[in-house]
C-alpha cells in the first residue's frame, strides 16, 4: 500500500471552479439534468409530500418530503466519459437558515426503489445552504464537484447488471423561522429548490469489469448512531474519545486503490463543534501475510475550513449570526469556523496505491473534540475504490494545488520551517493525534525534551494549504 509521507488537503474551492469551467467546456461534453427544480418540503413532515404522485410525470419518487430519488437509465450511463463534473443549484423558497444537503448514489436490486429498507448508498457530494431570504438577488447558490472516478462506477458491468442505479438528492429544510421572517412564507411549507445535473466530456468510454466498490460508512440524519462523536456507544470506539473505526473488506487485488471521504462538523451550541477547528487523522489497517492485522498507518491529517468564507457572503442574503454586517478577516474566519453556508463539503481523496484484497479497517480521531453538553456530531461517509487494471483518476485539488511546498529541517533538537508562503500555525502531536505544542507566531521549535519516537508536524499557511510532516526523534 502506497501512503506519501506528506499529505496535503487544498481548500481552494474556487480556484477549482474557475479550473473546471476553462477544461470542460473547452471541449466536447455531454450534460445531463436529474433534477430540474424539484420542490423539497418541511423536512419534519417526513412522508407528508404534497408532490408526491408526480412521478409519472418526472420519474422522481418523493417518499419523503427530504429525500427525492431518480432511477439512471441505461442511456444515460452509456453516455458517460472519463471526465465527470457534477453541479448542484438549491434555490431559496421559505427557508432561511443554513441546512445540510446532499446527493447519493443508491444501488437498488432490479425489484424496485423503497427508500424504507437497508439499501446500500455511497454519498457523491455534500454542501451547506446559506441564510437566503426568497426576496432577494441572488436566489440561487451554485455547488460544483469534480468527480471523474465515478466514471469507472456508472460504467460497472457489474453493477450495472446486479442493480439499478438511483441518484438521491436529499436537503432536509424547516420552514417555521421563514413562516414568521420573510414576506409571502406565511403558512407555507416548501423550503427550497433543488437542480442536478452531471457534464461529461465525450467520447463515452463504455463498460468496464475492472472496477472494485466498497461502501465502507454513510451519513445519517443529524444525533443518529452512525455519526462520529464521543458520548454514544454506538458512536465511538471508546466513550469518552472522538475516535471511530469501520471495517471494510477488499474482494479483489486492485492496481490502484482509493477512499472517498466526507466528514462535517455539526453542534452550533455555545463551544459547539462548528466553531471550533480541530485536526483530524484517518488511518488504514491491513492484515499481514500470517492474516493478523498490523499496526494501524497514518493516511490522512486535516483540520476543515476555509481561509475565508467571504467568497459566499453574496449568497447569505438573509441576515446571521455567521456573517454579520461588515467582512471579516482571513483570522477571523480561521478562528471558528469549520465551513461556509454557501459553500460545498471537501470530497476527501486518500490515495492508497496497489493493495492486496483481504479485511481492512478505517480509523477515524478527532482527538481534541469536546461535544459540550453532549452536543453535536461528525456525520462520516466513505468508499473504497480500486482498479484491477490501471490507474484511477489523479485527484484534481491536489493537481490545482500551489507547489509551495513547506520545508522541515530537524538537527535532532530543533524543528526549523521554510516555506514561501506565510506561516499561519504550527502543531506538533503524537501519533495518536494528541497535542503537544501550537503556536500562531511560528520561530524554530526546540523539542530536547521530547522523547524518541515518531512526531506529526501540522503547518497551515496562508494560502490555504496545509502539511503534515512525518519526523523521528532518535
Amino acid at each position: 500500500m502506497k501512503v506519501h509521507s506528506t499529505l496535503k488537503v487544498f481548500l481552494g474551492g474556487l480556484v477549482f471552479l474557475s479550473f473546471f469551467a476553462n477544461y470542460v467546456y473547452s471541449q466536447e461534453h455531454t450534460t445531463m439534468r436529474l433534477f430540474d427544480e424539484v420542490v423539497f418540503y418541511d423536512g419534519y413532515r417526513v412522508k407528508d409530500n404534497p408532490d408526491k404522485d408526480k412521478f409519472k410525470e418526472d420519474g422522481i419518487l418523493r417518499n419523503y418530503t427530504y429525500l427525492y430519488a431518480v432511477k439512471m437509465t441505461p442511456e444515460q450511463l452509456d453516455q458517460f466519459g472519463d471526465s465527470i463534473v457534477m453541479n448542484v443549484w438549491v434555490k431559496a423558497c421559505c427557508d432561511n437558515y443554513d441546512r445540510i444537503g446532499n446527493i447519493n448514489l443508491a444501488f437498488v436490486y432490479k425489484n424496485g426503489y423503497d427508500p424504507y429498507n437497508n439499501i446500500t448508498r455511497i454519498e457523491l457530494g455534500r454542501f451547506i445552504t446559506p441564510f437566503m431570504d426568497k426576496n432577494k438577488q441572488p436566489d440561487t447558490v451554485p455547488y460544483s464537484y469534480r468527480v471523474d472516478y465515478l466514471s469507472s462506477i456508472f460504467r460497472d458491468k457489474d453493477l450495472r447488471d446486479t442493480y439499478d442505479l438511483w441518484l438521491e438528492f436529499e436537503l432536509f429544510g424547516v420552514p417555521y423561522a421563514a413562516n414568521e421572517q420573510i414576506k409571502g412564507c406565511a403558512g407555507r411549507s416548501d423550503v427550497f429548490f433543488g437542480t442536478l445535473e452531471f457534464s461529461t466530456n465525450t467520447p463515452a468510454k463504455g463498460l468496464t469489469d475492472k472496477n472494485v466498490l466498497v461502501p465502507i460508512v454513510i451519513k445519517k440524519p443529524e444525533y443518529m448512531a452512525n455519526n462520529l462523536n464521543n458520548y454514544n456507544s454506538i458512536a465511538t470506539d471508546t466513550l469518552g474519545k472522538t475516535v471511530k473505526t469501520y471495517s471494510f473488506y477488499v474482494p479483489k487485488d486492485v492496481t490502484d486503490g482509493q477512499i472517498v471521504l466526507i466528514t462535517s462538523n455539526h453542534g452550533a451550541n455555545a463551544g459547539g463543534e462548528e466553531y471550533n477547528r480541530r485536526w483530524h487523522y484517518v488511518y488504514i489497517t491491513g492484515k499481514d501475510e500470517a492474516g493478523k492485522f498490523k499496526d494501524r498507518e497514518l493516511v490522512l491529517t486535516y483540520k476543515p475550513g476555509r481561509t475565508s468564507c467571504e467568497p459566499f457572503r453574496k449568497y447569505n442574503t438573509q441576515g446571521n449570526g455567521i456573517y454579520g454586517r461588515t467582512k471579516q478577516s482571513d483570522e477571523a474566519w480561521q478562528s471558528f469556523s469549520n465551513w461556509c453556508p454557501g459553500d460545498v463539503i471537501d470530497n476527501r481523496i486518500i490515495n492508497l496505491g496497489a493493495m492486496k484484497a483481504g479485511d481492512y479497517k478505517l480509523t477515524i480521531s478527532v482527538p481534541d473534540a469536546v461535544f459540550a453538553d453532549k452536543q453535536g456530531d461528525i456525520p462520516v461517509s466513505a468508499f473504497f475504490q480500486g482498479l484491477t487494471e490501471g490507474q484511477l483518476p489523479t485527484d484534481v485539488e491536489e493537481e490545482l494545488a500551489p507547489k509551495q511546498d513547506v520545508t522541515l529541517f530537524f538537527d535532532g533538537e530543533q524543528i526549523t520551517l521554510e516555506s514561501n508562503e506565510t506561516i499561519l500555525d504550527v502543531e506538533i502531536c503524537d501519533v495518536q493525534g494528541k497535542l503537544l505544542y501550537h503556536t500562531s507566531e511560528y520561530r524554530p521549535i526546540n523539542i530536547s525534551s521530547y522523547p524518541g519516537g515518531m512526531y506529526l508536524v501540522n503547518v497551515e499557511l496562508s494560502n490555504g494549504m496545509i502539511e503534515t510532516h512525518k519526523l523521528i526523534k532518535k
